[in-house]
């Protein structure tokens, strides 16, 4: 049986996990969506768009890494940002 404490600890692992699944996949939309705009107009926002993805999950690895944080816990293992995502 879970104590007040184990079940916000669940809470906030299923949390971060979700988020980080959510972010990588919008990752590679706006990595598609950018490699499809490269001649139009809108190219210069979705470089900027897809940079943003880039940021927060680099950051959120970095934390992870920090905090003895398994990649695998927040559900970005199998994303490397330079290269998935320049």
């Amino acid at each position: 049986m879970f104590n007040e404490k184990g079940m916000k600890d669940d809470k906030f692992k299923s949390y971060l996990y979700d988020l980080g699944m959510l972010l990588k996949e919008k990752a590679k939309e706006a990595k598609s969506e950018k490699e499809a705009a490269s001649s139009t107009k809108d190219a210069d926002y979705e470089v900027g768009y897809l940079m943003a993805f880039h940021e927060v999950i680099d950051v959120m690895k970095e934390q992870a890494k920090a905090f003895n944080i398994e990649q695998k816990d927040i559900g970005l293992a199998d994303i490397d940002p330079d290269p998935d995502l320049l």
